[in-house]
């Protein structure tokens, strides 16, 4: 690690999250105040039609580390690879903005980073994991019917592809993203598949997930899911995504 390269980047993909990204920064500044390791805050804004990357601006001067990128689609998979891709960490993590896992969750990552994993995700369906509160059990079925059926076209052994609290190593982080293909719900899923493609492990920790209530995601998003989850399927197959590298490096 060069002196200049912090330990870790923290990405934040942000579309219309001017009221709940501020305290999100907020609370990110005070728990990382007292870390004994450089590290920078990136928000990713992407398509806002209000003012996040305004209210963004205009902390930075305050809150440590705190870096914008601005991106003109609004979908929150093209925010997290631009951002992996962008940050300089020698450990890259990305959170929602909403900060339903506080950003403290890494210390509990790190020592299986030390192990050997290349990818540590925060997983809801870990037997020591808190949700406050936990889903209702109309969303909890569809969600483990889910679960179950990417686990046999792409992740077996992962029990929770979709909570949005993941860390990679900074190889690992760049030999992923810079192949990843899916811009909507299923990006979790092809991040994962490919962590795993290239053989890098995967480590799945508790999480305290604080569920937001007034949560818009639908049946869609679970449909929409599945099938790109059969696309990824079906591009690891296909050699697409090894294609895909040798025409970059061609």
């Amino acid at each position: 690690m060069s002196p200049s390269q912090p330990f870790l980047s923290v990405i934040i993909p942000a579309h219309n999250e001017s009221k709940r990204l501020p305290i999100t920064l907020l609370d990110i500044d005070k728990r990382m105040s007292g870390v004994d390791y450089d590290y920078e805050i990136l928000v990713v804004e992407n398509g806002s039609k209000d003012n996040t990357a305004e209210i963004v601006r205009k902390m930075m001067p305050t809150i440590k580390g705190l870096r914008l990128m601005e991106l003109q689609i609004g979908s929150k998979g093209n925010a997290v690879r631009q951002g992996m891709l962008v940050a300089q960490g020698k450990y890259r993590l990305f959170m929602d903005a909403d900060n339903a896992t506080t950003v403290d969750h890494f210390e509990k990552m790190r020592p299986f980073f030390d192990e050997g994993y290349g990818v540590v995700i925060c997983s809801r369906a870990h037997k020591e994991s808190k949700l406050d509160p936990p889903q209702p059990i109309y969303r909890q079925i569809p969600g483990k019917i889910g679960n179950l059926i990417i686990q046999i076209l792409v992740l077996p052994g992962v029990w929770d592809s979709q909570c949005g609290f993941k860390a990679f190593s900074a190889e690992a982080a760049e030999k992923i993203f810079k192949l990843s293909r899916i811009a909507g719900w299923g990006f979790d899923v092809e991040i994962l598949a490919l962590a795993k493609k290239f053989g890098f492990r995967i480590k799945e920790v508790p999480v305290h997930w604080v569920n937001d209530i007034n949560s818009t995601v639908g049946m869609s998003a679970y449909i929409t899911t599945l099938w790109d989850t059969v696309r990824i399927r079906w591009w690891l197959w296909t050699g697409v995504y090894k294609e895909k590298k040798e025409a970059q490096t061609s």
